[in-house]
């Protein structure tokens, strides 16, 4: 595909664009640690929300979805959807209590937590666990989507892409932190929604697809059309529906959807102002997360169904691309190439924006690590904010070096997706009750993720490929679960002072904490919050009228467009319907 003037002119302003908010806001990123990671703790909610919108909607994410609908159709995306449900967990009872907290990180919660060694080591490890191997994953991932859609669109090899689109995600965020990162992000989701939104509808009306009509009533796209499973396909229902519902979403740890909270959403909760702009940021991020972005990347999916039915017509299509590569997401960027003049720059930038929207925030956040949970925790205890700052930036340099070449081994975008699944099956539950049972310590947390990381190692490169992805997570799910609650039983557990501190600071309340609760009362060190409602029931109220609300706009407006116009009304009726009973309930939340 070749580039206009006016495309050059879209993408290269873009990049300028970029650079320049990094450079504006570089001399405030600087002057410490907290500006640099956490931006002065001051940011509002909305900024924070279309931000942790903005780095869910990384380059590789159209291709993950269209990858899942071209095998599986529009119920695989079941397997993300299903996330909702912990992101509206998090936002009515984990979010207030993150930011209460008053860590830096989500890895600094360890000492808070938990006491001793144990926890110190858990806090180191986690840091580099995450900071390094989690991160270089997730970069990868980004990059391999970067690498696809460079090479379809433009024609680029892996390494000039990396050279170019990494570089200038790495000189902003290395300058403006996260309020560099925060910034752009506002204006890489306006530019990515737009993309999406402009490419569906141009691609749609191509002549070999028809309009919406014609791919409706194609014969083969109408078999990828149902928002539910086949239900008679039991093997496809359970992998993508009864499973995600009933156990993968309460039990499996996922960037950006982490049971309770963490990574860079945590991150985000804990810029914010006060408590309530965290759980506002967290609410707009699922709102638009799952209910306003999904369908433009569908239809594209769909669409490219029929213009490139197969995998040997996308390869016949781009012989220049390594065969290695040429899988079902390699469909999006595909489409890609078929529009016109203008809006080619428009979506190229679009993609380009997804990827460094992404790439800056696991940049940011890795980084953030590393200096603060690890550099300045055991290397540099002394050591200066502009030293911290320092540090920070040379380690944004070297994961991104790290996880561009890791980005040049992986292959598809499901792939990676499955991995990081079966890394975390298991310790959700976990990252759920530590919060409201005060028996958890740090060598359940430790147990948990070697005995993840262990299980996902195994069925990665001992166990036959004849095992269903859906097996291993649940039998992951299953050893890792079992594995910690005994540790938890067999270990002696946290020390009493910080149980105490903790439940001073976080208040969380519920019957998980009353034998703390009552020893304290009985040494005269009164711990309770009397007069304080538990927040926990109406924050569960909410969560399900929150999921109701945003699932039916979902699926709403998915039949308005296939025509399908009683149950559009009904559910559109019922996303009204809870959305004001989430606004009636919403203050009692923030009460609690």
């Amino acid at each position: 595909m070749t580039l206009d003037a006016i495309d050059w002119l879209i993408v290269v302003g873009f990049f300028v664009v970029a650079l320049t908010i990094g450079v504006v806001v570089a001399r405030r990123a600087g002057s410490s640690s907290t500006e640099f990671f956490l931006s002065g703790r001051c940011m509002p909610w909305w900024l924070l929300g279309i931000s942790m919108v903005a780095t869910t909607f990384s380059a590789g994410t159209p291709n993950l979805v269209t990858d899942i609908v071209r095998q599986n159709g529009v119920a695989g995306n079941w397997l993300w959807w299903s996330f909702l449900l912990t992101g509206m967990m998090t936002v009515f009872i984990y979010a207030k209590l993150w930011r209460r907290s008053g860590v830096m990180t989500d890895v600094e919660f360890y000492e808070l937590r938990y006491s001793g060694r144990p926890a110190a080591f858990l806090r180191g490890f986690r840091a580099l666990y995450l900071g390094v191997l989690f991160n270089v994953i997730s970069i990868a991932s980004a990059t391999l989507a970067a690498i696809k859609i460079a090479g379809v669109m433009l024609g680029t090899t892996p390494l000039v892409t990396i050279t170019v689109a990494g570089t200038v995600t790495v000189v902003y965020c290395m300058l403006g932190g996260l309020t560099g990162v925060l910034l752009t992000d506002f204006l890489l989701f306006i530019i990515s929604m737009g993309g999406a939104v402009a490419a569906a509808v141009f691609l749609l009306n191509l002549e070999q697809v028809g309009g919406l009509s014609g791919l409706l009533s194609n014969e083969v796209v109408q078999t990828k059309l149902s928002i539910l499973p086949d239900f008679n396909d039991t093997g496809l229902m359970v992998a993508v529906f009864v499973v995600p519902l009933t156990v993968q979403w309460w039990s499996v740890w996922y960037p950006g959807a982490e049971p309770g909270g963490g990574g860079y959403i945590a991150q985000r909760m804990l810029a914010a102002k006060n408590e309530t702009h965290a759980t506002g940021a967290t609410l707009l991020f699922n709102v638009a997360h799952y209910a306003l972005r999904p369908w433009p990347w569908i239809l594209v999916a769909l669409a490219s169904i029929v213009v490139f039915p197969t995998l040997e017509s996308l390869q016949a299509a781009f012989p220049h691309i390594d065969s290695d590569v040429v899988k079902h997401d390699l469909a999006y960027p595909a489409m890609m190439t078929l529009l016109p003049g203008g809006l080619r720059g428009l979506v190229l930038a679009s993609l380009m924006a997804a990827y460094m929207s992404t790439l800056s925030t696991l940049l940011n956040l890795g980084s953030s690590y590393i200096v603060n949970d690890f550099y300045h925790r055991f290397v540099r205890v002394d050591a200066g904010e502009k030293e911290l700052v320092f540090v920070g930036r040379l380690v944004i340099l070297l994961t991104m070096v790290l996880g561009s070449i890791m980005g040049l081994w992986l292959n598809n975008a499901v792939q990676v997706f499955h991995i990081i699944l079966q890394v975390g099956a298991g310790t959700g539950l976990l990252f759920i009750l530590r919060w409201f049972w005060w028996r958890i310590n740090a060598f359940s947390e430790i147990t948990a993720m070697v005995v993840s990381f262990a299980v996902a190692v195994y069925f990665e490169f001992f166990c036959g490929t004849d095992v269903a992805d859906w097996k291993r997570l649940v039998a992951g799910i299953g050893v890792t679960t079992a594995a910690w609650m005994l540790v938890t039983f067999l270990t002696r557990p946290t020390e009493e002072a910080t149980l105490r501190r903790f439940h001073r600071l976080i208040r969380p309340g519920g019957p998980g904490w009353r034998a703390v609760v009552r020893q304290a009362r009985i040494d005269g060190d009164a711990i309770d919050c009397s007069g304080e409602t538990w927040s926990v029931p109406i924050g569960i109220l909410c969560m399900v009228a929150g999921c109701f609300a945003v699932y039916s706009a979902l699926f709403a407006t998915g039949y308005w467009i296939y025509g399908n116009y009683v149950p559009a009304v009904i559910l559109t009726c019922v996303a009204g319907a809870t959305s004001m009973i989430l606004i009636k309930t919403w203050a009692r939340v923030n009460a609690g």
